[in-house]
């Protein structure tokens, strides 16, 4: 070896291979062709030490990996991998961290990947068998290259990974006024994060951001941080932090409780809650539209506030639901100073309302057809035409939304066709 030049020395029998293996060993990262390990498998390669190259070459790659997870974050590799104590130091890896124990925390925390793990696995037995075992068959010139080649291709080629970050820290600079609020970074920050680590940072977040004593410092950089981190999440994590609201309901502390509700609306996480937590949060929302019947400004309020959970309404709030939302549609005619128009609803309803219809299945659309044939005061209010009107825009979205076999179909169809009011009208009377 010449500086950082690699010459290889091959027997003449094996002549044929020497650019191969030159190139197979100049593949490596520039600071790693002055390695020991790698300088003495070359030296026993030329003389034909196949079983001591191997060894060497191998010896290589464990320092390699060590020193990556090293760098990496050594924290993370003992929450990953149990080893029966803490590690620590280069020496900590050599003394009490087998070889297995290494792939599968490198590969845990991010340093290799799965393909990588796999392969270097066989590439541990090919030195467990031939430089281990002297009593084995002697590995040919090929076997020797097909082991260096994988180890370099999958971690003395490889540059080192992202450094991570340390948990603790971090959620600790979320209270400091001079968080970095640069996206780039923080996507770089927490999208290279292994899995233990993000279920660890979100339940953080997550727990900050409800605690009473949070300051509104913190609470507006994890509302900044939080909805990039759920966006890498696997969705174990976010419906492990969904069902934590049921924890807080149980406490019974209101103010912490509408917190939690607030973080996994701030998410979109809604749909991960459980069944007790969305009647729990739904159910006075819905009361509320009831209550707020032809007060517009309430109305509209009420409205905006079930949209998040227009997908998640439980079954035994669904009629009370689809009502209210019918009849606020609907609105009422009338007459006002201000205003010559006569056609009065909650306007900034309607424009939710329209799109909440549109995830009606067949369940919700039956309560739809009920509360047309049932409800007294909307059978009056829809004999005005442009209350008509508006029923029958709903009634088009629903009628996209049913299935073939839906069993009011046929009065759907009549409420939709313009030119069949009467065979309506006629038929809704007859509604006992």
């Amino acid at each position: 070896m010449a500086g950082n030049e690699i010459i290889i020395k091959i027997p003449e029998s094996q002549t044929e291979m020497t650019p191969i293996i030159q190139r197979c060993l100049m593949s490596v990262r520039e600071e790693l062709r002055d390695n020991p390990y790698i300088i003495e498998a070359i030296k026993v390669l030329q003389v034909g030490g196949y079983r001591s190259s191997i060894g060497s070459f191998w010896n290589a790659v464990v320092d390699d990996l060590r020193n990556k997870i090293m760098f990496r974050s050594v924290n993370l590799f003992n929450k990953s991998i149990d080893t029966g104590r803490k590690i620590e130091t280069y020496e900590d890896f050599q003394n009490f961290v087998n070889d297995d124990q290494l792939i599968e925390g490198a590969y845990k925390i991010g340093v290799i990947g799965w393909e990588a793990s796999k392969v270097l696995r066989h590439a541990k037995e090919t030195r467990h068998i031939f430089s281990g075992h002297p009593k084995s068959s002697d590995p040919s010139i090929i076997k020797v290259l097909s082991m260096m080649d994988d180890c370099v291709k999958y971690v003395l080629n490889a540059e080192y990974p992202a450094q991570i970050i340390d948990v603790n820290d971090y959620v600790s600079n979320l209270s400091d006024t001079n968080f970095d609020r640069n996206i780039v970074a923080i996507e770089s920050a927490l999208g290279d994060l292994p899995e233990v680590y993000k279920n660890e940072l979100a339940n953080r977040l997550y727990t900050s951001y409800i605690h009473p004593q949070s300051t509104s410092t913190l609470r507006s950089n994890i509302e900044f941080v939080s909805p990039i981190l759920w966006g890498v999440l696997p969705k174990p994590i976010r419906i492990q932090v969904a069902r934590r609201v049921d924890q807080e309901i149980q406490k019974a502390q209101s103010d912490v409780t509408q917190a939690a509700f607030t973080f996994i609306g701030m998410v979109k996480s809604q749909g991960y809650l459980s069944v007790v937590a969305r009647r729990y949060q739904i159910t006075p929302l819905v009361q509320a539209l009831t209550i707020a019947f032809d007060d517009f400004p309430r109305e509209n309020d009420a409205v905006k506030n079930l949209v998040p959970y227009a997908s998640l309404i439980p079954e035994d709030l669904l009629s009370e639901y689809v009502t209210g939302l019918t009849k606020t549609y609907v609105g009422r005619m009338g007459s006002s100073a201000r205003w010559t128009r006569t056609d009065f609803f909650a306007d900034s309803a309607a424009v939710y309302i329209s799109d909440m219809f549109k995830l009606f299945d067949d369940h919700a659309a039956s309560y739809f057809v009920e509360v047309v044939k049932r409800n007294d005061l909307l059978k009056r209010r829809i004999e005005a035409p442009a209350k008509l009107r508006r029923l029958r825009v709903l009634a088009n979205i629903v009628y996209e939304k049913i299935s073939n076999t839906f069993p009011d179909r046929g009065f759907l169809e009549l409420l939709c066709a313009e030119d069949r009011e009467g065979e309506f009208f006629a038929m809704l009377r007859k509604t006992p």
